[in-house]
């Protein structure tokens, strides 16, 4: 019995109280899921700048209402205090998500980042911290190892970052530290590396790659590669990432607290390689996307070459263990969007 298995009976043999921000997001969405379906307890926060409220009508309908029951949801912001205090009052763990993810994003507006990223997750550090929270799980970003060549990236080695998204995330680590250091908090970070799956927004200017090239061709439209397609990512399925998530807040071990983890699949995929599998899962779908080709234009200024994640520290403090392959992952998206894709 895995680690994660054996934690998923024990939360459903004693619940406990769980915060999620961000939780009509995308990996938010998909935490709030996994925990009401095994008996938790959730309070939800998000401000819907990036979130949908479809996405929590869905989750409602796959749980059912008696476990719909279990969570409550209120409309604020994470730039306010008195809406992250409301929230962390009488909770156990906190799983904070709520950001403006995207480069490209943070680019064109550096100051809406920060304020998101960083006067945001002050104020749900202090929130919980008042609250007296026991464990404070937060997104990190693999964007933090910046211009550091080495592969795989290990926690430890980062370098310079490259856009105004990877400082504030790298702030948030900061911070983590010091309240570690001057409160006693225990906080846990996991750097995520490109998560993927369903309920990722396939729309909009900052949509990420997989969820929109699905889209497209779904729609008979244009796929397009920045710069010649070597880049390549460590894609990582979204089961993965919410038992790292869990695991994470779960954990007990001093030499597992106030750290950083990768999360991860532990495998490099370039975006070539991306295109073929995504056709070959939209072809079992639409018979003509198997011709489709991709048109290749510049390369998007901000992003780094390569990413490949080290994922031992998480394997050997937390347990974790990922389930989902790339393949896997995109099959299951695949199924996802082809039957919710309007």
């Amino acid at each position: 019995m895995t680690r994660y298995t054996a934690l998923m009976q024990e939360l459903e043999a004693a619940p406990r109280t769980w915060l999620v921000t961000g939780v009509a997001g995308f990996i938010g969405s998909n935490l709030l899921e996994t925990l009401l379906m095994h008996g938790q307890k959730v309070v939800g926060l998000d401000n819907f700048a990036t979130g949908y409220q479809r996405n929590l009508d869905m989750v409602r309908e796959i749980v059912g209402a008696d476990l719909w029951h279990n969570f409550r949801f209120k409309e604020g912001d994470i730039r306010n205090l008195e809406h992250c205090r409301e929230v962390c009052e009488g909770v156990d763990h906190v799983l904070h998500q709520a950001a403006l993810g995207s480069v490209p994003r943070s680019i064109e507006d550096p100051i809406l980042a920060n304020e998101s990223n960083i006067s945001g997750f002050v104020n749900m550090m202090v929130a919980a911290r008042d609250a007296k929270v026991k464990t404070f799980v937060y997104a990190a970003s693999s964007s933090t190892y910046g211009d550091e060549p080495t592969l795989p990236k290990v926690e430890d080695k980062i370098g310079k970052p490259l856009s105004p998204y990877a400082v504030t995330k790298y702030v948030n680590e900061l911070y983590a530290d010091v309240f570690a250091t001057c409160y006693g908090m225990k906080a846990i970070g996991l750097r995520y590396f490109n998560v993927f799956g369903k309920r990722q927004d396939p729309f909009g200017a900052y949509a990420a790659v997989i969820p929109q090239w699905f889209a497209s061709l779904l729609r008979g439209e244009t796929v397009f590669i920045n710069g010649d397609g070597e880049t390549s990512r460590d894609f990582c399925y979204i089961a993965n990432a919410v038992q790292a998530n869990l695991l994470a807040a779960t954990a007990t071990d001093e030499a597992a607290l106030n750290t950083v983890y990768n999360v991860a699949f532990g495998e490099r995929t370039d975006l070539n390689q991306l295109f073929d599998l995504i056709r070959e899962e939209v072809s079992r779908h639409k018979p003509e996307a198997a011709t489709a080709r991709p048109e290749h234009r510049e390369f998007r200024f901000g992003d780094v070459r390569h990413s490949l994640a080290d994922i031992s520290r998480a394997h050997t403090r937390l347990g974790y263990e990922p389930v989902y392959s790339v393949r896997q992952g995109l099959r299951l998206s695949g199924d996802w969007y082809a039957a919710n894709l309007k």
